[in-house]
């Protein structure tokens, strides 16, 4: 019997007011809990304990040169933990609680573990019922990257996370199906004149410049390469320090290897069947056969966003050589947001 076999699988708790207070009690000791948000489920821990936050790493096996997103339950957290400048209650406003995280300058109560040692942290109030309920019934700010190994597929269920983290954590809170199913928007606003999306989420570039009366810029990856230490493009990251989780060029990845098209045709289709999967963001028309796969009816870009992680699990789960998966066209948000995830997921590593 091998050593994780031997371990217990985490317990799936529903949300009664009595598991929340018991999660609660947990997350209060240090302990950590997979939470369910609007976007993917989360694995929490108190953001203020740095032992709490070293242990989400351990069980990840994340690196600790990638931060964390702090959740919060109200403004008077920002406030413990970040500056805030003329533009954050603009943009609380519209977009809190929902999925879009800033990134500020923080206060010195965050502990450096928590931001990869940088001078910033990025912080989130979900709108998830069921996670609003324990970050207050906590009164903690949670620390809570995607309830996942490092660099796999993101998860969207309760399901997801037992299968990954089961024998590395003791809690879950089932929330149901994440309903978007991407990691939420993270909007750079150290410096309020240079606002900057550093990734795409539901909550697109435009939306916010139109309530910040700006633009708002976009584009930033960051990678570690082997030996070379981090490598950042685009938007300036101070003193080559990661300020965000998702900056990463290869990040969301299945174990089977990902193609990337700009668009499918069925002639690849076929060259592919057999043992190769193929992967459409839209039903296509004309086209079937056992190897092909897609992720909603044409134009359904809320259903494709909510399905991506689960597909992808499902095809690295289904004894595949290779997925091929054709990019979303459009410039919508969730659109970019598709097609960020597929990019990371396909990247060389």
């Amino acid at each position: 019997m091998s050593a994780d076999s031997s371990r217990k699988i985490a317990r799936t708790y529903r949300g009664t007011p009595r598991n929340i207070a018991r999660l609660a009690a947990a997350l209060v000791r240090g302990e950590l809990v997979a939470v369910p948000t609007e976007t993917v489920y989360g694995l929490a821990g108190d953001a203020l304990n740095p032992r709490a936050c070293a242990k989400i790493f351990g069980a990840k096996g994340r690196p600790t040169n990638d931060p964390l997103i702090v959740h919060i339950h109200d403004l008077a957290q920002l406030d413990e933990l970040a500056e805030r400048n003329e533009a954050v209650a603009t943009v609380v406003a519209a977009f809190w609680p929902g999925p879009l995280t800033i990134v500020l300058l923080k206060k010195a109560i965050v502990p450096a573990l928590v931001t990869s040692g940088g001078a910033s942290v990025a912080v989130r109030m979900p709108s998830h019922p069921l996670f609003r309920k324990l970050l207050k019934a906590c009164g903690r700010p949670l620390a809570a990257p995607s309830a996942n190994p490092f660099g796999y597929i993101s998860p969207t269920s309760a399901v997801h996370v037992r299968e990954s983290l089961g024998t590395k954590i003791k809690f879950i809170l089932d929330g149901g199906e994440s309903v978007i199913g991407l990691e939420s928007t993270v909007l750079d606003l150290r410096d309020p004149r240079r606002p900057g999306i550093l990734r795409p989420g539901a909550i697109s570039a435009e939306e916010i410049g139109s309530v910040l009366g700006c633009r708002v810029s976009r584009g930033v990856r960051a990678k570690v390469s082997k030996g070379k230490g981090v490598e950042v493009s685009g938007r300036e990251v101070t003193g080559g320090v990661i300020v965000a989780p998702g900056m990463l060029a290869k990040h969301y990845s299945p174990r089977t290897p990902v193609v990337l098209h700009a668009r499918l045709r069925k002639k690849e289709v076929m060259a592919a069947a057999g043992d190769e999967a193929v992967l459409f963001v839209f039903k296509p028309c004309g086209v079937v056969a056992r190897n092909v796969f897609w992720l909603a009816e044409a134009g359904d870009l809320q259903a494709a966003a909510r399905g991506l992680f689960a597909m992808l699990r499902k095809l690295d789960g289904g004894g595949w050589k290779r997925i091929h998966a054709e990019r979303v066209r459009g410039t919508e948000a969730l659109s970019l947001a598709i097609n960020d995830r597929l990019t990371r997921a396909a990247a060389k590593g």
